[in-house]
């Protein structure tokens, strides 16, 4: 999320998933609950816990059933879709319909959707924003606002980048509300930080919390991290060195995205698993929250 009118992310290139140790044409975020090997979903075979490869199966160190006994996970226990990049998509579509209607309607459009604390609208006559008329909604419509087009275009190559691998990795609710968490944690920080008559407005806070994700889930399977960090490194200097950017969405999407991941991968396996994941994710979204309150009570 950057100030508005934002200023424009440079993306780099990252690593994908790794490929099946069988067929390493295919890349998967899913991987053997014994020997961790990445395995694509017509190697991977149903367990009492996840899924197994082959050899473990064969081998008999785990307890295997038939492959259709359940339908596959992912290493954070999401259920493997067909598309799975379908949410990630239909994100991009909306940020592209919000970014049409903005540039089509105009600054009073905008001005309904941007996330400010409270200022005085001279087109309506009164004071405007979160603190003022308690329009709280601006913590998340922000979130899907651009009027740029190098704004929404650079936010929107790090989402397809980031967020398509992150959906296979963790599943469609799970990497949702990752995305919707990490860029309401960035509107809040925003919100506590930033003068209370800025504008800010932009993906970028629930795109960082992508990266603090891919980081959490890359170190999780051992994969090397340099990339990733170099590519985290640059926006984080641009973030600073350059004017007109909301640091503080960029952090606090950032910290909220790994948190939030790090309780989603590294979470028990069995019938507590969800509890911890979306806990977690409720722990972050009520922290936000209190952050939120603190700041309106601060200011009225």
């Amino acid at each position: 999320m950057d100030q508005a009118p934002g200023s424009p992310q440079e993306p780099g290139a990252t690593h994908g998933l790794p490929g099946c140790y069988r067929h390493p044409d295919r890349e998967t975020g899913i991987s053997c609950t014994r020997c961790e090997r990445p395995i694509c979903t017509e190697c991977m075979i149903s367990a009492s816990v996840g899924f197994q490869c082959p050899e473990c199966v064969r081998t008999g160190s785990g307890t295997g059933h038939a492959p259709d006994a359940s339908r596959p996970r992912t290493i954070a226990g999401g259920t493997v879709a067909a598309d799975p990049r379908l949410v990630t998509k239909i994100l991009i579509g909306i940020n592209a319909v919000v970014f049409l209607l903005a540039v089509s309607l105009g600054d009073e459009f905008v001005g309904r959707l941007t996330l400010i604390g409270g200022a005085y609208d001279r087109s309506v006559g009164d004071f405007v924003g979160i603190a003022s008329q308690g329009e709280y909604y601006r913590l998340l419509t922000s979130v899907f606002l651009h009027q740029e087009i190098w704004h929404v275009f650079f936010n929107m190559l790090l989402l397809w980048w980031l967020g398509g691998q992150l959906e296979q990795a963790l599943g469609r609710s799970r990497y949702l509300a990752l995305y919707l968490v990490s860029g309401l944690a960035g509107s809040a920080l925003t919100y506590l930080l930033a003068a209370p008559n800025q504008g800010s407005l932009g993906a970028s806070g629930a795109v960082y919390g992508l990266f603090g994700a891919t980081i959490v889930l890359m170190r999780r399977m051992r994969y090397d991290l340099r990339p990733i960090v170099v590519l985290l490194a640059i926006n984080l200097a641009i973030t600073f060195l350059a004017p007109g950017i909301a640091w503080q969405a960029h952090i606090g999407g950032l910290v909220a995205g790994a948190l939030i991941a790090y309780g989603m991968v590294h979470a028990p396996q069995g019938s507590r698993r969800s509890l911890v994941q979306f806990g977690t994710c409720g722990l972050v979204l009520a922290l936000s929250l209190l952050v939120v309150v603190l700041r309106t009570l601060a200011l009225t």
